[in-house]
């Protein structure tokens, strides 16, 4: 049986993430695959309990390198439970959120060595790699304005202030423009209309889906 394909969504608060993975994952069901969509941190039991304890308090609540320990303790149950075994059963698996977001969160925002973040990844995750990165990208005032209505809001995180958020834009920018390979950077400021026929347009370019 072919492995599926892992497909990481990307990006600040409020870039549209979680509706964008709904919208992906109904055209790749409409191509006839199955489908697995997920999010971290979470994603499985265990990392649900984890997410808990990192997206709510207030923002002093962890110091930057217990907060990486916490986020990569929940993504390798995450990937022994979830992540793992859909891909090995040939189904696509669509994740809000993946290890970029470390790098962007704790790394460039919080200001941890992206070196000693490798080191956690390689370690938990091993040589897994998403096949496509879609990244939602808009600036950082519209971010958390939108974020600011939502009812399942990750307020330790938008309370960090807004340098912290454009430390955030900034590294995913980076790493975007490092790996043009895997990244798709999609601008977010659009209806939301338009951001999924972008994203649908990187599937078909990208990976070949004719969604």
């Amino acid at each position: 049986m072919a492995r599926g394909r892992f497909i990481t969504l990307e990006g600040g608060e409020g870039a549209g993430k979680s509706t964008q993975r709904a919208a992906l994952a109904e055209a790749l069901r409409g191509a006839g695959l199955e489908v697995v969509e997920t999010r971290e941190p979470g994603g499985s039991p265990g990392a649900e309990e984890i997410r808990t304890l990192l997206v709510h308090g207030e923002a002093g609540r962890w110091d930057a390198e217990t907060e990486a320990l916490l986020v990569f303790a929940a993504r390798r149950d995450h990937l022994r439970r979830c992540i793992r075994p859909a891909l090995e059963a040939g189904r696509w698996v669509v994740c809000d959120r993946f290890a970029d977001s470390t790098y962007a969160y704790q790394g460039y925002g919080r200001g941890l060595e992206l070196a000693a973040l490798r080191g956690l990844y390689d370690f938990a995750v091993g040589d897994l790699r998403p096949d496509l990165t879609l990244l939602f990208d808009l600036p950082v005032a519209a971010g958390l304005a939108r974020a600011a209505g939502r009812s399942d809001a990750a307020e330790r995180f938008e309370a960090l202030g807004t340098a912290f958020h454009e430390r955030v834009r900034a590294g995913f920018l980076e790493m975007a423009a490092a790996e043009p390979g895997r990244f798709a950077v999609i601008d977010a400021t659009q209806p939301a209309e338009a951001v999924t026929g972008a994203v649908l347009a990187a599937l078909r370019a990208r990976l070949g889906v004719p969604a």
